[in-house]
């Protein structure tokens, strides 16, 4: 089992803006396959405003692009003291993840109340009526994952939850030796779900030790630690708030680097069939 050299931190958007004598070549990279954007990127400057959201301001990080990643949007909020929603959601068919990065949040749905600190995942299902707050002195940040749900059949509705790191048990991969493991948020059996958030976990050394090319979708946010991760052809130097972006079949690996685990959030599309049709 992995365990942290240190407590594990949650990495969010540095916000701000450099001063006029830094550098401004970066590590940014936006290609047919894949985009990376580090932590230096995520600036005042390019924050959005959501409707219907107050004190609040979003790095939109992903969001659908024809012939790219075509399935999810991820966005990093920071709420300010007393900031949050009543009406989150524009789409009827969006369904959420959230993973609290800072700060404490009150999260109702359907009107029942949870109250969430670093490293608690909440899942939304689509129509929920659900409602978040910053209920705290000082600012708050989490990660939004968001997509539309794909209905199956007449199986039952999908039920909302929420789970702290701490209660989600480390799989160790096949032939690992605990050097990789994965947190599965989500019953990786239950076929209703049609996306999982993960967390992954490297003890320095440890690697994804093959080029993984599959269909699925992937926003990787780094939450702690540092590696070297192939992207396609690339192998891309990354560490604490670098945000991946992988479109399907794009090939990735990574060896984590340094003294402390290298742990990600990850979104993939799962549990369904392909479509027949563009669009």
């Amino acid at each position: 089992m992995i365990h942290p050299q240190i407590a594990p931190t949650y990495a969010f958007p540095p916000g701000g803006l450099p001063t006029q004598d830094v550098d401004p070549t970066g590590s940014a990279i936006f290609t047919t396959a894949y985009a990376v954007l580090p932590a230096k990127t995520q600036r005042d400057i390019v924050t959005s405003f959501l409707p219907g959201w107050t004190g609040a301001r979003a790095w939109i990080l992903a969001r659908p692009l024809s012939g790219f990643a075509e399935t999810f949007a991820q966005l990093a909020v920071e709420l300010s003291p007393g900031g949050g929603s009543a009406t989150p959601e524009p789409d009827p068919a969006g369904q959420a993840a959230i993973f609290v990065a800072s700060g404490a949040l009150r999260l109702s749905i359907g009107g029942t109340r949870h109250d969430l600190t670093p490293g608690h995942l909440a899942y939304i299902p689509a129509g929920a009526p659900w409602q978040i707050w910053n209920v705290s002195d000082e600012p708050a940040g989490f990660h939004w994952i968001r997509k539309r749900y794909e209905p199956i059949g007449s199986l039952n509705p999908l039920e909302p939850f929420v789970r702290h790191e701490t209660e989600v048990p480390n799989n160790a991969m096949p032939g690992a030796e605990g050097l990789w493991e994965t947190q599965r948020f989500f019953d990786p059996l239950d076929i209703r779900h049609d996306f999982h958030v993960n967390i992954v976990n490297f003890a320095p050394g440890g690697r994804i030790p093959f080029a993984e090319t599959h269909v699925m979708e992937h926003g990787l946010y780094v939450l702690q630690g540092t590696a070297k991760y192939l992207l396609n052809t690339d192998w891309v130097e990354v560490g604490p708030g670098d945000f991946m972006w992988l479109r399907a079949f794009c090939p990735q690996a990574c060896i984590a680097t340094g003294t402390e685990p290298f742990r990600y959030l990850l979104y993939k599309d799962v549990n369904r069939h392909p479509r027949l049709t563009l669009g």
